[in-house]
């Protein structure tokens, strides 16, 4: 599903569907807030980092907690990341392989960032971090789950778009909000916001509590030894804004014949490969996709599409880092 317009429009809230739409969007805070306040948050014995938003859809968490697990190893840790599993059948709790899994089975996230750290699926998250600390985990990393009642976090990180922002303020489905940010952004011990430095300019706008950490990064292509420039490219992106994506390339000198936008987490259906395929071939073009949609690419046809990886630079680590450091030792 892609975002509506109308969650974004310059006349925010005022926007009459918003408007209309609003009541709806006031029983989605308070049902939120009623799971929060009810929920008996369970302490682990080694510490646990939600990185989660506000916003309904991406908003860079995957990146984000490839640069946590990151300096958590650094800081010689053993993390285990714990998913939902979104777009995935198995309930877990169960480790993703990925000799043995496809993204069918434990959803595309998990399978890509099993790349990074040993990665557990399970739709009770609980359960999952449990499975995780009897492996080994010394610290367990939420992919999503600020919403979530079950666990009692260490630190808990709420990333953001700075481009879109937390759009009209709205939540489901007047607006694109889990609930709203005043609320949220309590919770919260770090915000990080994604985006370039005009977007950067622009969020820094935004309202936020009083002595909330902000962090600034940017998504940056990852140095592969790829040469870009004029290369003739049929690009594919299943994510919250694929438009970033097709923008990256093309900032590295990238043509681009053709974009595919498809919704986050879209299967990849064999009709469409093939008609991208026909069309790459006909135009002498290469066919290029994302690290997250590559992984749910079938086997016969991951050969035929490179991808762009990208990764988070932050213009600051230095409060991510000290905040990582004063996690209590397992």
């Amino acid at each position: 599903m892609r975002a509506p317009g109308f969650w974004s429009s310059p006349k925010g809230p005022r926007d009459w569907r918003a408007r209309l739409l609003s009541p709806l969007g006031a029983l989605y805070a308070r049902a939120t807030a009623r799971r929060l306040a009810a929920g008996a948050r369970i302490d682990l014995p080694v510490p646990v980092i939600c990185v989660g938003n506000i916003n309904a859809g991406g908003t860079g968490k995957t990146p984000t907690v490839m640069a946590v697990v990151d300096r958590l190893r650094d800081a010689h840790h053993d993390p285990h990341i714990v998913s939902r599993g979104y777009g995935g059948t198995l309930e877990g709790p169960i480790e993703v392989i990925p000799a043995r899994h496809r993204a069918g089975d434990v959803g595309d996230e998990p399978l890509l960032l099993s790349a990074f750290a040993r990665t557990w699926v399970a739709q009770d998250r609980a359960a999952g971090a449990q499975a995780a600390v009897k492996a080994g985990a010394t610290v367990v990393v939420l992919d999503d789950g600020f919403q979530n009642p079950s666990l009692a976090y260490d630190l808990s990180i709420v990333v953001v778009d700075a481009e879109t922002g937390f759009g009209n303020g709205l939540c489901l489905p007047a607006g694109p909000l889990r609930e709203p940010p005043h609320i949220g952004l309590a919770r919260a011990d770090l915000l990080l916001s994604i985006g370039s430095e005009s977007a950067q300019t622009t969020f820094a706008n935004t309202p936020l509590p009083t002595g909330l950490p902000h962090i600034r990064a940017q998504l940056a292509p990852l140095q592969t030894g790829m040469d870009w420039t004029d290369t003739p490219l049929i690009a594919f992106a299943g994510l919250g804004r694929p438009e970033k994506n097709f923008d990256t390339l093309r900032t590295l000198g990238a043509m681009l014949l053709r974009t595919e936008a498809l919704a986050d987490h879209q299967p990849l259906s064999q009709a469409f490969l093939t008609r991208l395929e026909a069309q790459a071939r006909a135009t002498g073009a290469q066919l290029v996709t994302t690290e997250k949609d590559a992984v749910r690419l079938p086997a016969s046809f991951r050969a035929k599409v490179i991808t762009l990886p990208v990764r988070l630079a932050f213009e600051d680590a230095g409060t991510l880092d000290a905040a990582l450091k004063a996690l209590p030792s397992p």
